[in-house]
């Protein structure tokens, strides 16, 4: 995988985290900018829209779930990855991340090589995913996009998260169809070690929340359903 055009903006207030993180990212090949604070992180990704964004939780000034939940906000960060750094082990930590859009965690202390196959498996699934032909899909009042990870409901735009939409286009491929829990974690987090059932939850939650609650159905004990 060629990873020399990919930036990643590493955010942490920890100077040896940040060093440490760049180091082997840079070795990698990526292109690697470090930020300090959200609100520093907010101005910097704006100014070189990376591929990937790694942020701290727990920042002075403002903390990653802040960071995260403004540049979710801005269309041009709508399919950027975002993945928390956190030595925090507290579920309601975790839960709030992937409320505001994070696609991922990384556990402190850092593992280099645990690190490294971590962000290199993000980013070649979304190379790959990038290599499939354009499908736009049209069920019902809604129209999903898959190249431009938009949706639109009575033609009126809709922005969700990257996990959020990648969830969407999932069940809507086959309306009608019961999702076990098992195939929608292998088939949008696949080998994720940070990932729940309860992280399923939150992400069907926030999917309701924005384009409706008749959309996705819940199978008892089971998974989760689109209804055409």
């Amino acid at each position: 995988m060629s990873t020399a055009k990919q930036k990643i903006l590493v955010v942490d207030d920890e100077p040896d985290i940040v060093e440490l993180i760049a180091y082997n990212l840079k070795r990698e090949g990526y292109q690697v900018y470090t930020a300090s604070n959200g609100q520093e992180a907010v101005t910097t990704a704006k100014k070189i829209m990376p591929d990937l964004i790694i942020l701290d939780v727990m920042m002075p000034k403002m903390d990653g779930i802040e960071a995260c939940r403004i540049m979710r906000a801005m269309p041009e960060f709508k399919s950027t990855f975002m993945v928390f750094l956190t030595a925090r082990s507290e579920e309601y930590s975790e839960i709030a991340g992937f409320n505001v859009g994070a696609d991922d965690y990384i556990a402190k202390p850092i593992k280099p090589r645990a690190l490294l196959s971590r962000i290199n498996a993000i980013l070649r699934r979304n190379a790959q995913s990038e290599e499939l032909p354009n499908e736009k899909l049209e069920i019902a009042n809604l129209v999903i996009d898959r190249e431009a990870f938009l949706v639109f409901k009575n033609g009126e735009k809709i922005v969700l998260a990257k996990k959020e939409f990648e969830l969407l286009y999932l069940l809507a491929s086959k309306p009608g169809k019961v999702y076990t829990r098992e195939v929608i974690l292998k088939n949008i987090w696949e080998d994720s070690v940070v990932v729940t059932n309860r992280t399923i939850d939150v992400h069907i939650r926030k999917l309701r929340e924005k384009i409706g609650e008749n959309y996705v159905s819940t199978v008892k004990g089971v998974g989760y359903k689109f209804e055409a």
